[in-house]
């Protein structure tokens, strides 16, 4: 029997990951289950003699029985042969250092009768605690293909496990590990027939073949007493295998004291939140110390970029559109790449060694008054990345009531693809300069957004509270897992995996956006813009400052007559009060599709009729720009942090309209999200403009 696909089934934090990433590299990508907002990862593994495989990493779970999508997801997989991701061949990994946890998996998918690899990980951790495991007999005694021990931080038995898979050809499935025979009366019979337990479970009397010790592949039961019942039968298996096969020494390594005293530190309810506080400062000051080299540097070669498309290629439409609307609209999300890139990769970091755990515990204790759900601490955590996967993570949580709460304040937290309009704010109206002679006062206004965004956040989450009642209580069981070095190939593909997502789906909309924009922007009605361009009088031409004046009117009457400047204009008493002009209500419009798209709108309506020949960026451009109609700078700081604060609260974000819809199956909810979450915004903005003008 040839492989061609492989699972990989096992507990959270295990290690499953880590070998996916192993195992396939970069040649992997991320989609949804058929009908389901659950990501599904499928990579190809190559082998001997140039074959390649399929590899799906199944979402972490500690059993088959189902209390979450996730988990659905799992059962369904393993469970369906007509499925298209049913595996031929299955690799259950299992921490070393916890086996009789790890276990409980194996012997359920065991009894489903798919052929396993039993893959055992983190045994320099076991070894640590004192416990040895001779892995030969615990092949023997569990009836799997192999047993093949890896380092799923090194990569050390990559090979080997390789090896193993090529090998397969076919395996006798052993007995299950729970028959009819083991629950000595303790569950009725027909319970045991709908199981699958023993005879036929259609009820019709017929004999398949099967004794009570021996019955064919059963479906697990439905009902939660049990299913327990079940479990616990299963773990006294366990159990009693383990004591043939496990030596555990009576000690307690210095790694594992280590761990205890440092989570002294990190989980106090003092000195736990001051830490976080300080990490998250010096991830804001890293941002923008690391990354603004490099960001100068992209804008300068777009820069010379759209004025070399400008000077060599002949005048005309199609150079108007590359160098006023395509390059800088690219130009709008590659800039903020280097941001982008530092943001996940100290976000991997944090996950990779543990502490990111860490923090969900302590914010639990946190965010509990405000009516959430402990398990909501890892979507409002994960929404620092992007809210989509976040509300997706929301799953997870048990009650309706919970996680509706959940899912409506998540939008709330500052997401990456805020960053580059934070980014490009701060950079107008924040002065550089150090604050106490040691922050940067620019990082330390980017954390404040970030902790804006938590307060609003439970704010709201506090009045839901009281408007969507929960009927009990719930409660958070997590595992914290040892502090461990990071794996920087895990951190290096987490950077390039989701700085292509930022880079790829930001950019196609920006890009879509910005060719409207520049069409918009570059024509309108025709008498009207006649009308408004003979209007301009034409100086003497002998003078060449007066002309140079001439041609800066002449682009911004045809801008303000365009198609888009009559959109901005019609909308501008509105957005007034809160110190916006007609060019940044343009903005406000087209990044309702993303939030990111703000970025790239501003540097296509300040690209428009710009001859590029004065060494002007987009923030030198911008930063310069008057209002005609009172005299002052359209960019002050007044109007700069009301902007900031308005897209702080806005929902401006069509996937995630999207997902909030898949997730509730009701088009109330995103549109009340939306509502509130605009209303909200408008007013904190027009409130922080009046107080700062």
């Amino acid at each position: 029997m040839a492989v061609e696909r492989v699972s990989l089934v096992g507990n959270p934090n295990s290690g499953k990951s880590s070998l996916f990433n192993h195992l396939t590299g970069l040649n992997q990508h991320v989609g949804n289950y058929p009908g389901v907002t659950v990501d599904k990862k499928i990579g190809f593994c190559p082998l001997e003699k140039g074959k390649q495989i399929s590899i799906i990493d199944l979402p972490g779970c500690y059993s088959i029985y189902p209390r979450s999508d996730d988990e659905r997801i799992v059962q369904k997989v393993l469970t369906s042969p007509a499925q298209e991701e049913y595996p031929d061949l299955t690799l259950v990994i299992v921490d070393s250092s916890n086996l009789e946890r790890g276990l409980l998996i194996y012997t359920q998918v065991h009894d489903l009768g798919l052929p396993i690899i039993l893959v055992p990980t983190m045994i320099d951790v076991a070894n640590n605690e004192g416990i040895m495991v001779d892995f030969d007999k615990l092949g023997e005694v569990l009836g799997c293909v192999a047993v093949c021990p890896v380092n799923a931080r090194t990569g050390e038995g990559i090979d080997e496990l390789k090896k193993s898979i090529s090998a397969y050809t076919g395996h006798n499935h052993q007995n299950l590990f729970i028959t009819a025979d083991d629950f000595k009366g303790s569950l009725e019979k027909n319970k045991l027939l709908s199981a699958g337990y023993g005879h036929d479970a259609s009820g019709n009397g017929k004999d398949n073949g099967h004794s009570n010790d021996t019955p064919f592949i059963p479906i697990f039961f439905d009902d939660p007493e049990t299913q327990q019942i079940e479990t616990e039968l299963r773990y006294k298996k366990i159990r009693q295998l383990l004591g043939f096969v496990v030596n555990k020494k009576q000690k307690r390594s210095t790694y594992s004291k280590l761990t205890r005293k440092i989570d002294k530190l990190v989980t106090h309810p003092i000195s736990g939140y001051a830490i976080f506080l300080g990490i998250l400062t010096l991830i804001f000051q890293a941002i923008y110390s690391f990354a603004e080299w490099p960001m100068n540097l992209i804008d300068d070669v777009f820069f010379r970029l759209s004025y070399a498309t400008k000077i060599w290629l002949p005048p005309g439409i199609f150079t108007d559109l590359l160098s006023e609307g395509i390059i800088p609209g690219i130009g709008g999300v590659v800039i903020f790449i280097p941001q982008i890139a530092l943001l996940f990769a100290f976000i991997a970091v944090l996950e990779e060694t543990g502490y990111m755990a860490r923090v969900v515990f302590i914010m639990d204790k946190l965010m509990r008054p405000f009516g959430l759900n402990g398990k909501s601490v890892v979507p409002l955590i994960s929404a620092v990345a992007c809210a989509i996967p976040a509300i997706m993570a929301t799953r997870n949580i048990d009650q309706w009531k919970d996680r509706l709460i959940t899912i409506l304040v998540t939008p709330l937290m500052s997401c990456s693809a805020r960053l580059p309009v934070y980014t490009l704010l701060i950079a107008l109206v924040i002065p550089d300069t150090l604050v106490g002679g040691i922050f940067n006062l620019k990082g330390l206004v980017l954390l404040g957004l970030y902790l804006l965004g938590l307060v609003a956040a439970l704010g709201v989450a506090l009045f839901l509270k009281w408007v969507i009642k929960a009927k009990r209580k719930s409660f958070l069981i997590m595992e914290l897992p040892m502090y461990k070095m990071p794996r920087w190939r895990n951190v290096l593909l987490t950077i390039l995996e989701k700085t292509k997502v930022f880079v790829w789906e930001a950019g196609k909309v920006i890009m879509a956006i910005s060719i409207i924009l520049w069409v918009l922007a570059s024509y309108g009605p025709p008498e009207r813009m006649e009308k408004a361009i003979n209007d301009v009088p034409k100086p003497p031409v002998e003078e060449g400052l007066a002309w140079e004046d001439y041609e800066k009117k002449l682009n911004t009457v045809k801008l303000e007559n365009s198609w888009i400047g009559l959109l901005g204009r019609t909308i501008e008493p509105a957005i007034a009060p809160l110190g916006y002009d007609w060019k940044i209500g343009i903005a406000l419009i087209t990044s309702f599709a993303a939030r990111e798209v703000f970025v790239g709108s501003m540097a296509t309506i300040y690209s428009i009729g710009e001859d590029f020949e004065e060494d002007n960026s987009l923030i030198d451009r911008m930063r310069t720009e008057v209002n005609p109609a009172t005299g002052q700078l359209v960019y002050s700081l007044a109007a700069g942090v009301s902007l900031m604060v308005f897209y702080a609260f806005a929902m401006q974000c069509m996937s995630t309209l999207a997902i909030v819809l898949r997730e509730t199956k009701n088009w109330r909810w995103p549109l009340i999200q939306t509502v509130y979450m605009t209303a909200m915004a408008y007013l904190a903005a027009w409130l922080t403009y009046y107080l700062l003008k």
